[in-house]
């Protein structure tokens, strides 16, 4: 956070006048902050060797080998701006993965079935009239 934004983060308890050092996520413009500087960190790597929102990042390459150099990229990159990584919410070496309510595969993105079930599962409206109430 840059030097004069921090005194806007000011808050007082009854242990004293604090701020922030860094960005919480509770403000409003962190999200949209956050991703900037993701874009601005791996501009060079993104649509091609990774993919980046927000806090999601997807390592990705056609063949395995490709896929060790890119994850060697990408976690020099990590360090060379002193970011990290939430190992708990880390997964290597899958074809497929969850991610933003789609499937992200080697066939690309598909939408998650879980999430159109409802509508797949709608019965299909058999009068005018419950054409009109769909509509």
């Amino acid at each position: 956070m840059a030097e004069e934004d921090k005194i806007k983060t000011t808050f007082i308890t009854m242990w004293g006048t604090f701020c922030y050092e860094v960005m919480p996520f509770g403000l409003k413009n962190a999200g949209a902050t956050y991703q900037r500087a993701m874009v601005t960190l791996f501009h060079d790597m993104m649509h091609k060797e990774i993919e980046v929102y927000v806090d999601d990042m997807i390592a990705k390459s056609k063949e395995g080998e490709d896929h060790l150099v890119n994850l060697k990229r990408l976690f020099d990159r990590l360090k060379k701006y002193k970011l990290r990584l939430n190992s708990a919410k880390c997964t290597f070496g899958v074809k497929s993965r969850k991610l933003l309510g789609f499937v992200v595969s080697e066939n690309g993105i598909e939408v998650e079935l879980d999430k159109v079930k409802a509508i797949v599962e709608l019965p299909l409206p058999l009068t005018v009239r419950e054409v009109r109430s769909f509509l």
